[in-house]
């Protein structure tokens, strides 16, 4: 038994330690996938300010946030800037707490009546729900029917655009789906942010990284 732990201790040393070079390479491309849906979502909170606010406070429809006004602009601040800073590598971990907070707030108050996904699937076969309503969730039990009635209703509408309408116009773009806005994207940012968070900017493509090699000659973790 030892001979094999040993064997395997060498393989992956071998294999992996090499790799550590790369290391630098998955905070990157977490970064990259970020900071554009960060910056949009930020830019577009500024843009319509007064729009922004007036949904934030509005209990009736809204999110009936207090001071709605202070919420958007700190939101809209983190996503824009927080964003921004995600892209070159620049105080990642620092401007991660902030993001994760505002990917909290929208699950809580946006998306969790909604449940988990994003897009609702329409075939409870292939719907990832299965899995976890075999272990008897009801929640997951209870996506597998809602599944069952989005397929009901898109297959009505697919019907509908082709007796009615130009199909392979309206489909050319891509498919039809049912907006389910549950809290599936916002929960794999946080995630995605946690890892930054405790990962930092990586090596070699970021400010953080260079900064660090510059300044500081016992390097900190980036």
């Amino acid at each position: 038994m030892r001979t094999l732990v040993n064997l395997y201790t060498r393989i992956h040393t071998a294999v992996f330690t090499p790799l550590i070079k790369l290391d630098g390479l998955a905070p990157l491309l977490l970064r990259l996938l970020l900071a554009p849906v960060m910056v949009a979502a930020g830019w577009h909170k500024f843009q319509n300010f007064d729009d922004m606010v007036a949904w934030f406070g509005n209990a009736d429809g809204g999110l009936g946030l207090p001071m709605p006004a202070v919420m958007v602009f700190l939101a809209a601040f983190a996503e824009l800037v927080g964003g921004l800073a995600l892209l070159i590598g620049f105080a990642v971990r620092w401007f991660a707490v902030p993001l994760m907070i505002s990917m909290v707030v929208a699950a809580a108050t946006v998306h969790w009546q909604h449940g988990w996904f994003a897009i609702a699937p329409g075939d409870p076969e292939t719907s990832t729900a299965k899995a976890v309503a075999a272990l008897g969730i009801p929640a997951a039990q209870r996506s597998l029917e809602n599944s069952v009635e989005v397929g009901k209703r898109l297959s009505a509408a697919r019907s509908l655009l082709r007796e009615h309408g130009n199909y392979g116009w309206l489909t050319e773009k891509g498919n039809f789906v049912v907006l389910n806005n549950g809290i599936e994207f916002a929960a794999t940012y946080f995630v995605m942010l946690l890892s930054l968070f405790f990962t930092g900017a990586g090596r070699y493509f970021s400010v953080d990284d260079w900064l660090a090699r510059i300044f500081w000659r016992d390097r900190p973790v980036v």
